[in-house]
């Protein structure tokens, strides 16, 4: 399948919020209440979803919207000294299960690596989430450990696992 990322778009937001109204449409695993997209708005309208902290992209399979991809600073030390990217994933219910999250992480992290400093690009995810894990597996990332009870969903705290991925030398 055909996948690319790409700058979001304003008729992606409705797409985007029309699958975060439900568990299906973002997967049980990302399933955190109903929630509005009215702040994603106001920073698409401001910004376009991209800026030197981090963004978002669409994901593209095939000229639909499978997705987004959002890449954030997460900091292990000094601002200036220790950041890495954190990424995450949503594929929407008629796209998984085809390799788009794979194609998805290649190619933010090809891009991230192209185009900023970072040495370091993490990826967190359930220890139940075998799709996203085989996914980012596929797209280079080795699992580094357990995060215990780190994420509160559906009336419970869930361990998650940290993935990542580092600058290859040249």
């Amino acid at each position: 399948m055909n996948v690319s990322l790409r700058p979001v778009r304003a008729a992606d937001l409705d797409v985007f919020e029309e699958n975060l109204g439900s568990p299906k449409g973002t997967g049980e695993l990302q399933w955190f209440g109903h929630r509005t997209l009215h702040a994603m708005r106001e920073e698409f309208a401001a910004s376009g979803l991209l800026s030197p902290e981090g963004g978002y992209f669409t994901i593209d399979a095939r000229g639909e919207v499978a997705g987004w991809m959002h890449w954030f600073q997460r900091l292990w030390g000094p601002r200036h000294t220790s950041w890495c990217w954190s990424l995450s994933i949503v594929i929407f219910p008629r796209h998984r299960g085809k390799g788009v999250g794979s194609r998805a992480h290649r190619e933010l992290v090809t891009y991230l690596f192209d185009h900023t400093r970072a040495e370091r690009i993490e990826a967190i995810t359930d220890v139940t989430n075998l799709a996203e894990q085989g996914a980012l597996a596929n797209a280079g990332f080795e699992r580094e450990g357990v995060i215990r009870r780190a994420q509160w969903r559906g009336g419970s705290w869930h361990d998650q696992l940290l993935y990542s991925v580092l600058r290859p030398e040249k």
